[in-house]
């Protein structure tokens, strides 16, 4: 009798072990963290190491408040990989309810992908997360392997063909960048205005080697030109549109190449400069309803 006590004591402790193996894992991954077992971040060449007001690197992967959650989203994004693990620290009660907040915001995770090398962009995110505090991130990138060889190869012919060299300043730099855009480049009215997709003009393939671009095409190309030229700059977007804010002598400027490329009556090019490098108030004064972004999170530009 006592050994059938003892087998049957046996079965149900083998029994619940699989009935709530999902869950002991789960606890006993999240001790594993508490001692210093978190996943490694792997950062790639396009990761920056530049800070913003709204969103900072971290090398903290157990967080303990909600600005602590959009720093692991801007360096997870930031670090290139396709996908990363993390646990929510056991004394963040709201961890979970932060985290789906975040997670389900498609605003702010689109603001945050600003902030990174196009490169390491993405085109799609997930979050997937269990009531033990274990959340994983997945990306989707906006760029293949062979569109960013292709695309770094085209930058240096431009380079070459623009003779960019020390010699000039930051601004006429920029310049040259801004009017090479802008004159072999057309505003992708198909998909703007009728959501017929016939070129890659969302990013800087199209501009690049379609031709073509709607206002993420112009803005991805430029950040590409200034990270190639070592300029700290991230993307600006409201609702509807997107440009760039770039670091010059102090001061964070906009640059605007889809409003400095007009739409003409004839379909011949026109390069504008009204955008080039100006103030939010000089921005907001020339055009205020696709201009108006979120001032809490580009923070340096409000």
């Amino acid at each position: 009798m006592k050994t059938l006590v003892k087998l049957g004591i046996v079965f149900i402790i083998v029994g619940l072990i699989f009935a709530f193996q999902d869950k002991i894992v789960d606890g006993y991954n999240i001790l594993l963290i508490k001692y210093d077992k978190q996943e490694k971040l792997s950062k790639n060449e396009y990761y920056s190491n530049s800070d913003f007001l709204f969103v900072q690197n971290t090398d903290t992967f157990l967080p303990k408040k909600k600005q602590d959650l959009y720093n692991i989203y801007y360096t997870v994004i930031n670090s290139g990989m396709d996908k990363f693990t993390f646990y929510c620290d056991f004394d963040y009660k709201d961890c979970i309810t932060d985290l789906k907040e975040i997670a389900n915001d498609q605003n702010t995770l689109s603001n945050i992908n600003n902030f990174v090398h196009p490169f390491n962009s993405f085109s799609h995110i997930e979050t997937e997360y269990n009531n033990y505090g274990k959340v994983t991130i997945k990306l989707q990138h906006a760029y293949t392997k062979e569109e960013i060889k292709k695309i770094k190869e085209e930058i240096k012919v431009i380079n070459d063909k623009l003779n960019i060299n020390d010699n000039l300043s930051d601004v006429e730099k920029i310049r040259l960048y801004h009017d090479y855009i802008i004159n072999n480049t057309k505003y992708d009215i198909d998909r703007s205005d009728h959501g017929v997709v016939n070129y890659k003009s969302d990013i800087a393939y199209g501009p690049l080697f379609d031709g073509f671009a709607i206002c993420g095409g112009y803005s991805d190309l430029m950040a590409l030109f200034l990270n190639d030229i070592n300029i700290k700059n991230f993307r600006v977007s409201s609702n509807i549109h997107i440009w760039n804010a770039v670091y010059l002598n102090g001061n964070w400027l906009n640059l605007d190449l889809t409003w400095d490329d007009p739409i003409t009556s004839d379909g011949s090019d026109m390069v504008d400069d009204s955008y080039f490098l100006i103030t939010t108030e000089r921005l907001e004064s020339l055009e205020k309803n696709q201009h108006n972004f979120n001032k809490e999170v580009y923070k340096e530009v409000a």
